[in-house]
């Protein structure tokens, strides 16, 4: 009896391996190269992104011997507007569609300061690869490693389909 429940459970063991489904391979695009997997922002993630994004900009500010910059709500607000415009005009670029500009858009909000600049971005990446990818291009890094900045707004908005519009802007 001992050894008919040996032999079915080595059999059980046996069929289970077979039935394992293979490992996944990444969906690959027309170019080869794998598919973006998207990152999902869940509700109650604002502050810790917002903060995740601060830490990491005043780290690379700290690195070039530049004065770190700290959230202001007034700039936050700026910075969801303009990624909730963009999304509706479904390009990224730095006009509101009521032709709002973004010294426009700081002043709107009380922002009592002035504006430094304006980084933005369409992507499905997280906003720690998106902040890479500013740092890449010159115009975007000079406005997150700007010396005179003070202040910093981070937003976005996330689609139903996971794409993210990202707006960091910067004052003094």
């Amino acid at each position: 009896m001992t050894r008919i429940f040996s032999l079915l459970f080595s059999a059980l063991v046996l069929l289970s391996a077979c039935a394992a489904p293979p490992p996944s391979q990444p969906q690959l695009g027309s170019d080869g190269k794998p598919l973006p997997k998207v990152y999902r922002i869940r509700d109650g993630d604002t502050a810790r992104i917002q903060f995740r994004m601060l830490d990491s900009v005043n780290t690379l500010r700290q690195a070039e011997g530049t004065q770190p910059v700290k959230l202001n709500a007034q700039l936050n607000a700026a910075a969801a507007t303009h990624s909730r415009d963009m999304s509706v005009q479904n390009r990224p670029w730095h006009f509101g569609s009521d032709g709002s500009s973004p010294i426009d858009r700081v002043r709107r909000v009380g922002y009592t300061g002035a504006l430094v600049g304006e980084a933005i971005s369409e992507t499905y990446e997280t906003e720690l690869e998106t902040l890479a990818a500013w740092m890449r291009e010159p115009a975007t890094r000079e406005v997150i490693m700007a010396p005179d900045a003070r202040d910093m707004g981070f937003a976005w908005l996330q689609e139903d389909n996971g794409k993210l519009w990202w707006t960091l802007v910067m004052g003094k």
